[in-house]
């Protein structure tokens, strides 16, 4: 499949934004856990304040996600809004670096990651815009999975940048330092091309008040999706399975930290996962193309609730890159193609502002995952009972979306879908 030029932009999108979620898998929990060790907190209690922090930067995102999209559905917003949002999580990114305290260390983290996710409602809403619907599938799997592989290469740099650091006469704090900037500044430029060359195509038209008549509209968007029965039982669905999916990938280096697994472990286990990603994102993209979306999500929820089972037992440094080569296997297929589904079946003309409920749903699993992992750590002091729970989330999420399908192809087959 030949890209456009614009396509190709957006996909470079999600190669930079990519170089920050892998920070957030990989070192900055290590390093918070490490901040937090020094100042007497236990690995329990740590774990579980890192899981705080994600659920608050999630949930205000989740309240904030359904304004700014209206609003960015306005003719010539969306492209600022993003602006706006990228420029909070890449200036957060880098103060990340800034020696401090664990708790003010968090307080940037959730600033940052407010940035990050706010970007991806506008970047995800984009995609209307930049391809037609029977490329979406593909164009978004080859988002995700270029997104894997070109997250590897400033995580290279950092991690042979902090293991060398005795070597050319830095610290290790200036050079995960270093780290945080290197990682901001990929971001940005990979997002160069694609401000220069995105226009917005389907909005809702100029207004004199945008805020005020992004909220009237909001309003009525509220009352309209309450309506669509077949939306709204995807996105509960969708919260269900992407609960645990984002649960294990926000999670998944604390607990392997706290049943014993080393440092370097984690962190080249994780970078596998982000090089197997790769291939599998493209074959899920190359899969859409002869295999209905819906089924290979139904694989994906399936291959994730296996992987949930394996890691309560998980202890030994083996089984946990196991896991990782498993979770890479279905990652990318399961995010990207629960993506581009969502956006061919709502309007177009308002894609921002469903993206926006689309990450309460989604940004609302990762708070629930986070903090119910977090609360039954503590209670417990134990991470394995956490994960526990997870598993059960992909049954509800997999019946769930069973049923949507249904009734959205039932609706398809009649022409009375407005997205379809």
């Amino acid at each position: 499949m030949k890209f456009s030029k614009i396509e190709k932009s957006w996909i470079l999108y999600d190669v930079g934004n990519s170089a920050f979620v892998m920070l957030v898998s990989t070192i900055i929990p290590i390093y918070f856990k490490n901040i937090a060790s020094s100042a007497g907190v236990s690995m329990a209690d740590s774990t579980a304040y890192f899981g705080y922090a994600t659920s608050i930067s999630t949930l205000i995102v989740a309240i904030l996600g359904p304004i700014l999209g209206t609003i960015g559905d306005t003719s010539g917003y969306r492209k600022r809004l993003f602006l706006l949002s990228l420029g909070v999580g890449a200036v957060g990114c880098v103060a990340l670096g800034i020696p401090m305290g664990w708790l003010l260390f968090l307080v940037m983290f959730v600033v940052a990651k407010i940035g990050y996710n706010g970007s991806l409602i506008f970047c995800d809403s984009m995609l209307t815009d930049v391809t037609t619907d029977d490329r979406m599938d593909e164009v978004s799997s080859v988002g995700y999975a270029f997104g894997y592989i070109g997250s590897c290469i400033p995580f290279a740099a950092c991690m042979l940048l902090v293991l060398f650091s005795g070597s050319i006469g830095i610290s290790t704090q200036l050079a995960t330092s270093i780290s945080f900037v290197i990682t901001a500044v990929w971001w940005v430029l990979m997002t160069v091309p694609l401000l220069r060359g995105y226009r917005q195509k389907f909005s809702v038209g100029h207004v004199s008040n945008p805020v005020k008549e992004g909220f009237v509209r909001l309003g009525h968007t509220i009352k309209n999706i309450r309506q669509d029965k077949n939306i709204v039982l995807f996105l509960v669905a969708f919260f269900f399975y992407i609960d645990g999916v984002y649960t294990i990938i926000e999670m998944a280096t604390s607990y392997g930290k706290d049943v014993g697994v080393g440092d370097n472990d984690l962190l080249m286990a994780l970078l596998l996962t982000q090089i197997v990603a790769f291939p599998f994102a493209l074959l899920f993209g190359w899969l859409s193309k002869r295999v209905k979306t819906e089924k290979l999500i139904y694989v994906g929820i399936i291959g994730y609730f296996f992987i949930a089972l394996f890691a309560i037992q998980l202890d030994r440094a083996w089984e946990f890159w196991f896991l990782a080569v498993c979770v890479a296997i279905f990652q990318g297929g399961i995010q990207a193609l629960s993506r581009s589904y969502f956006a061919k079946i709502i309007p177009k003309e308002k894609s921002a502002e469903y993206f926006g409920f689309y990450d309460i749903f989604g940004k609302g699993a990762a708070f629930t995952g986070t903090l119910l992992v977090s609360v039954v750590t503590q209670l417990t002091g134990h991470s394995r009972y956490g994960i526990i729970s997870i598993s059960f989330l992909f049954v509800i999420g997999f019946v769930l979306f069973v049923i949507a399908v249904r009734r959205i192809n039932h609706e398809k087959s009649s022409g009375t879908h407005a997205g379809l």
